[in-house]
């Protein structure tokens, strides 16, 4: 037969079934717009369909195959059958090669071309006759085909549709093109070219017992797989010869029958594995007709691959596990699944037929035959298993109407639809909320271009955004084929070797990056034979490189109508990874540490994938080109990212949510914290945003209670012009403010609410924060310049207000007086708080000089208060008698003088409710502690840059604490450079006259500053003292040190003329040498010189000087040989003390050794003084005479030592001590040496007192 240009010949093989219903084909064809042809694989209804077209006068065939590989061989079969060269009357057109001509009639292609083509042909004219191939496959497009050629026929008439089916529910297709009347397109079935084959059950286990004992059965039954298999092949292995395939559901089970086999060593027996994964040449010796020499049955392990797509030679017997693999898609989690699931009863036929395609066969179905008969009749088709996106968009982009109403074969769940175009608006391929007409966007036209998974397709056109289109789309590229690296069983540890050094930890995308860039240097420096040995020898699919590349190219030649440049090589990975992200914005993670995994979209949990490079170490925050379940939902292709880069590309997607708003200074505007997140997952988890872009209205009330109303905000900011007005409204405010602290009440002043009211009725709406403030201002001042300036009326009630305003600076004054002391007072009412009251002010320079007296008659204004609550604090007896408090108080003031007349406030009104109420009071009656703290003064001490130092209501406790910190003030404060007087190192008296005093004014007070000669051991300074008594304690010790140095020691003459028992008894002393000894004794013989006379001129030095010189000798010698007494008289008491062992002395003899370490220790001698050293001897006498008289009468020693301890407790409570401190007060001088004389007086009469002495004149000695 010949035509214009081509000759060719049609003929069909006899052998062939579709060859003897040609003329029913045929006439089916000519009577109908579309026919379905079912038939067995090997039935020929492939290649003889155009033939028989051809014959009908068919001039454009258009025939789609599902797979690539099938388009081109059957093209060159039917080019080969009808005598003619490929590319002429027959071509193919695949993804990356195209042999059509003008010339040709009968064009190979898969569904997808045609789909493609729809966009430039959309009535498809260029074809008269389409064949629908392997319909029964029911892929995405192959849905998608068959319904827009059903939209089609209406418009084109003239067009046969001819799709062909295996025999898997055929009569869908002939109901989906039923014509109006509801009669459905003619089924033409051609029966296959097959044998017999005989199914077997094996269960696993049974579902009924098998044998009368039920625990027999089950130990017969129950079997795991692994068994199962064994023992189907031990049952095969009795019939004749014949190969095994073995149908399980993935590489984990085939790895682990390859193991239970080929452990058994069976004889004769090859085992081979097949799955997509494995190597061109591993899959290559499952098809090999040759056998390895001794090998007699080969076990082929295989997955659903060799189902319908496969055809493996040499098959006899099959064992189906009848589970496998099937991709699902979750719309809830959306997430592709590959679980294992139970298999069709359609794909259970198709397995049992591959072993019925050359003899007779056998199939062993590792399940019950009720199993089967419950398991569904078909697989179900794609389109309800995966994400319709895809189709979705070239819907959309072709403008075929509702989605929901489009002829599908069989409709798709509108959950589906929605996550489609939820899938293409994250994608920003469409605009419009709902189902219902979206919009395509200009990045959706851009996607349609690009015959690739709209995710991928995203990343190409971002890609643009970065200037990294080259890498984009290599990555790209390698993401949608297989992946070229192999890892071969035997040689795993050596591949995996191999590929690391393409690894990069962060990123495995830019790990087939790295791989990418290798082999593209390689294949320029390689020829075409080197390069192919070396992917060889580095575990790299040849083949899956070469399409790797095509990809590349075939996106490479798209990259110009849409505006992208394939540059030279980038070194961009952040550029990388966000034009990765564009297409990947649903499928990131943030590492819940917790739990060891990530929180994905949605809360989906899933983990690393092992394979990837972040398995080992994992990052905080990562996205992934896919989500996979198996075993579990794992993450493969993965890189860590900044998820924080998602936010401008995914625009409306993200859920922003603000909390915490708060005014910030720094900012001057109010902010609140942002939280950004898309699909669920925190991409910025905590970011400071201006709070006006959100709540304007609040954002400017935080504004006016914030830097209007409590003047936080930052004025050095601004121009001094443009805040006169806050500054003269807050010492407005202060002023009002104090008044009401002063005078205790809280109604006087409007609260804040009667000020934020203010500024909101003068300042405009739009006004948020301080920059738009000034902006404002500036112009608004020019025109009402007071505009924002308060008055009083604007903040307090007048008529409340001026009564009080009279009285509160005589009542509540702000500052008191003492002496020449001028001392600021504050106010605070603040129940609870330690300065809640009246505060004064204390300069640290002054603390010193200060005298607790007055400050307890409180201010005026407090003062009744203060009264009343006394009157309260008095016990019953007495109170009973001035009730009511508060009137009694108004009388006693008015009895009473304006300020304290010496007394304090106790004693005045102590003396004066007696005289009125002729009922006793003493100060001692008034109870302290029921005295509220705010009527009580609190001192807070403030050093010279108004810091406080400390604070209390003690004013003696601060003196004490801050003694030291006082005199390093008052001398910082008195030293001028005119007036230093501290001077150090002084051995001579160098100058006329210490003054007495120094004063310095300072803030309207006088600090007045004591000069004293300090002793510093082995000299003398000049320091000066905050207060006259430590001047008087420093001076008297200063100047015995003066008079030390400048007096000629006698010590080295007296030591020499000491006897011999002297000698031994002073080196008995309790000083620790005999040096030291000397030096009190010198201190001793200077200070019954000097006693109370003051020296404070030169005159007074030298004149005391001469006079000591003068006796010193003759002083020395006297003082060292009363000191020997001293020391034998105390030797002679601590023997008595000792001797006496009788346990019912114990007290009074601890009390005579109290006494004698009281009076015998180191440096006694210039502490007791001479006048009183010489009564030391009688006081140890009286010690050894009590201890002599104890055993006459225990009893009266005891009530004479209580009487002591009465009086030494009496004397402690004063502030005595034993021994007594150097410098202590004459009064307690006085009471220790007369509780010496009590002990004489009640232990030892005979040895007489110096004076009269009781417990009573002690007290009162005390009390002076």
């Amino acid at each position: 037969m010949t035509d214009a240009t081509t000759e060719y010949r049609i003929s069909y093989p006899e052998d062939l079934p579709v060859s003897q219903r040609r003329e029913d084909i045929a006439a089916a064809i000519r009577d109908h717009q579309v026919v379905i042809v079912a038939g067995e694989t090997g039935s020929g209804k492939t290649t003889q369909l155009p033939k028989i077209l051809l014959e009908l006068g068919k001039t454009s065939i258009g025939h789609t195959q599902p797979r690539r590989i099938a388009a081109r061989t059957i093209a060159e079969r039917i080019s080969d059958e009808l005598g003619t060269t490929l590319g002429g009357l027959v071509g193919y057109q695949v993804r990356f090669t195209d042999t059509v001509s003008q010339d040709t009639r009968i064009k190979l292609m898969t569904d997808g071309i045609l789909l493609n083509e729809i966009h430039r042909d959309r009535l498809l004219r260029k074809y008269d006759a389409i064949i629908i191939d392997e319909a029964h496959e029911r892929s995405l497009t192959i849905d998608f085909l068959l319904g827009y050629l059903k939209q089609l026929m209406p418009q084109r008439p003239d067009l046969s549709i001819i799709v062909t089916s295996a025999t898997i529910d055929p009569e869908s297709f002939s109901r989906h093109f039923a014509d109006a009347a509801g009669v459905g397109a003619p089924i033409v079935e051609v029966s296959g070219r097959t044998f017999p084959v005989e199914v077997r059950y094996r269960p696993l286990v049974a579902e009924a017992p098998i044998a009368d004992d039920e625990e027999d059965a089950e130990a017969e039954a129950d079997l795991d797989p692994m068994e199962g298999i064994n023992a189907a092949l031990d049952e095969l292995a009795r019939e004749s010869s014949g190969d095994v395939l073995v149908f399980l559901s993935g590489e984990n089970e085939i790895r682990d029958a390859e193991e239970a086999i080929g452990g058994r060593n069976l004889p004769f027996t090859e085992v081979l594995p097949l799955y997509g994964r494995l190597s061109s040449a591993e899959q290559h010796r499952v098809f090999e007709t040759g056998r390895t020499p001794g090998i007699r049955r080969r076990i082929v392990l295989a997955t659903n691959v060799a189902e319908t797509s496969l055809t493996v030679p040499g098959i006899k017997y099959v064992i189906d596990a009848g589970t496998a693999r099937i991709s699902r898609y979750s719309v809830r989690s959306k997430v592709q699944r590959l679980p294992i699931e139970a298999i069709s009863q359609a794909s259970a036929n198709q397995r049992s037929g591959r072993s019925g395609r050359t003899s007779d066969g056998i199939a062993i179905r590792l399940y019950s035959e009720q199993d089967f008969m419950r398991r569904p009749e078909y697989t179900e088709p794609e389109i309800l298993r995966t994400n319709l996106a895809a189709v979705i968009l070239q819907m959309i982009s072709l403008g075929l109407g509702d989605i929901a109403n489009f002829p599908f074969l069989q409709p798709p769940d509108s959950r589906g639809i929605k996550d489609g175009l939820d899938l293409l608006r994250e994608l920003g391929a469409v605009s419009g909320s709902g189902t219902v007409d979206p919009a395509i966007t200009r990045i959706g036209k851009q996607l349609t271009q690009l015959p690739i998974d709209p995710r991928l397709a995203r990343m190409v056109v971002e890609s643009k955004q970065h200037g990294v289109t080259r890498e984009v789309m290599a990555i790209v590229a390698g993401l949608s084929i297989q992946d070229p690296r192999e890892r071969p069983l035997d040689r795993r540890p050596q591949a995996d070797q191999s590929h690391a050094r393409f690894v990069d930890p962060t990123s495995d995308f830019l790990t087939i990056l790295n791989l990418w860039n290798y082999l593209r240097e390689k294949e320029k420096e390689l020829s075409g034979n080197q390069f192919r040995r070396l992917c060889r020898s580095e575990y790299l699919n040849y083949l899956r490189v070469r399409e790797w590349k095509d990809v590349f190219r075939q996106l490479e030649r798209m990259a110009k109508p849409l505006g992208l440049v394939v540059g030279g090589p980038s070194t961009n990975p952040n550029g990388i990874h966000r034009s990765l992200l564009a297409g990947l914005l649903s499928q990131l993670g943030i590492r819940d540490v917790a739990k060891k995994e990530y929180i994905g979209a949605r809360q989906v949990r899933f983990s690393v994938f092992p394979g990837s490079a972040l398995a080992k170490k994992q990052p905080a925050e990562l996205m992934s080109a896919e989500l996979v379940e198996t075993s579990r939902l794992f993450a493969r292709t993965n890189a860590a990212i900044d998820l924080s880069w998602a936010e401008p590309i995914a625009g409306d997607l993200v859920k922003r949510s603000y909390s915490e708003p708060h005014w910030e200074k720094k900012q001057g505007s109010a902010v609140a914290w942002e939280r950004v997140t898309l699909y669920g997952v925190p991409i910025v988890a905590r970011r400071r945003a201006q709070f006006s872009k959100v709540d304007p209205a609040y954002a400017r009330e935080l504004f006016i209670r914030h830097a209007l109303v409590d003047g936080d905000w930052d004025l050095d900011r601004i121009d001094t012009r443009v805040s006169a007005f806050d500054r003269a409204n807050r010492a407005l405010r202060n002023e009002l403010a104090e008044l009401e602290e002063r005078t205790r009440r809280r109604d006087l002043l409007y609260d804040d609410e009667a000020v934020f009211d203010f500024y909101q009725r003068r300042i405009p709406a739009e006004i948020t924060s301080q920059r738009l403030f000034e902006t404002w201002w500036r112009t608004a001042r020019s025109r009402t310049p007071d505009l924002l300036t308060m008055t009083a009326e604007n903040l307090i009630d007048e008529d409340e207000a001026a009564p009080v305003a009279e009285l509160v600076e005589t009542s509540y004054p702000k500052a008191w007086s003492q002496g020449d002391q001028r001392l600021t007072l504050s106010y605070r009412f603040e129940p609870g708080a330690d300065d809640d009251g009246v505060t004064v002010q204390v300069p640290i320079a002054l603390l010193a000089r200060l005298q607790p007296e007055g400050f307890d008659w409180q201010v005026p204004g407090f003062r009744e208060e203060l009264v009343t609550a006394l009157l309260r604090s008095l016990p019953k007896a007495i109170r009973r008698n001035v009730v009511p408090a508060n009137d009694w108080a108004r009388r006693l003031l008015a009895e009473l003088p304006d300020a304290s007349d010496g007394r304090s406030l106790r004693a005045a009104i102590a003396a004066t409710v007696t005289r009125l109420t002729y009922v006793p009071v003493a100060v001692t009656d008034f109870d302290e502690s029921r005295i509220p703290s705010h009527l009580r003064m609190t001192f807070a001490v403030i050093d010279e840059r108004s810091r406080t130092v400390a604070s209390g209501m003690d004013l003696r406790a601060l003196q004490e604490q801050l003694a030291s910190t006082v005199r390093e003030s008052v001398a910082r404060a008195s030293v001028t450079p005119r007036s230093n007087l501290e001077r150090a190192g002084l051995t001579t008296w160098d100058f006329d006259e210490l003054p007495r005093t120094l004063d310095t004014k300072q803030g309207g007070n006088t600090i007045r500053a004591y000069p004293a000669l300090v002793d510093d051991g082995t000299s003398v300074s000049i320091r000066l003292m905050s207060t006259p008594g430590d001047q008087a304690r420093e001076q008297h010790s200063g100047v015995r040190r003066m008079l030390l140095l400048a007096i000629p020691s006698p010590v080295s003459y007296v030591q020499e003329h000491l006897t011999h028992t002297e000698k031994l008894t002073l080196a008995q002393s309790p000083y620790r040498t005999t040096a030291e000894l000397f030096a009190d004794c010198m201190a001793a013989c200077i200070d019954a010189v000097v006693e109370d006379r003051e020296i404070w001129t030169r005159t007074q030095f030298e004149t005391i000087r001469d006079e000591i010189s003068a006796t010193i000798m003759d002083a020395l010698f006297q003082t060292v040989s009363l000191l020997t007494k001293v020391i034998v008289g105390s030797r002679d008491a601590e023997k008595a003390i000792k001797a006496a062992s009788n346990i019912a002395m114990l007290s009074p003899l601890a009390d005579a050794r109290e006494q004698l370490s009281a009076l015998v220790y180191p440096g006694f001698a210039s502490v007791t003084g001479l006048a009183q050293l010489r009564r030391l001897p009688v006081y140890l006498a009286g010690i050894v005479h009590r201890i002599g008289k104890l055993g006459e009468n225990l009893g009266r020693d005891r009530v004479w030592m209580a009487e002591v301890q009465t009086a030494t407790a009496r004397f402690e409570l004063a502030g005595g001590s034993l021994p007594l401190a150097p410098n202590s007060k004459l009064s307690l001088v006085r009471a220790r040496w007369l509780l010496e004389e009590l002990r004489l007086s009640l232990f030892a009469q005979h040895l007489g007192t110096a004076e009269p002495v009781s417990l009573q004149r002690i007290v009162r000695v005390l009390t002076e």
